[in-house]
């Protein structure tokens, strides 16, 4: 995948979340997820199958797929998303707002646009 597909994946998603919107939900690039993943404030959730994590992962990221429950996460620390492709992170996320958490953060593009 070029930059160009990257660039293509990530308006995608960006217009997946303008269309259901979630508020208070933060999203990232990849780029910038590169900043953060020594963040000792932060917990990093992989929502993806244990397939699909086994195969390839940051390890910083804990593996909770989709559908699990997340009720168990902090609600202190900034809790930071991520799937394959943005999709499923996003419901991730929705989630978890719905269960009052205040500080989500969802990973544009997802380990398809992760160049670590």
């Amino acid at each position: 995948m070029d930059a160009k597909d990257e660039a293509a994946i990530n308006d995608s998603i960006d217009e997946a979340v303008n269309l259901f919107p979630v508020k208070g939900l933060k999203s990232i690039s990849t780029t910038e997820l590169t900043n953060v993943l020594n963040d000792q404030e932060k917990v990093f959730v992989d929502v993806r199958t244990p397939g699909e994590y086994k195969s390839c992962n940051i390890r910083q990221f804990k593996n909770i797929p989709l559908g699990s429950d997340l009720s168990k996460l902090p609600k202190d620390k900034e809790i930071v998303v991520i799937c394959q492709s943005g999709m499923r992170s996003i419901q991730a996320c929705k989630q978890l707002k719905k269960l009052g958490y205040e500080k989500v953060t969802n990973v544009r593009g997802g380990m398809s646009a992760w160049r670590g």
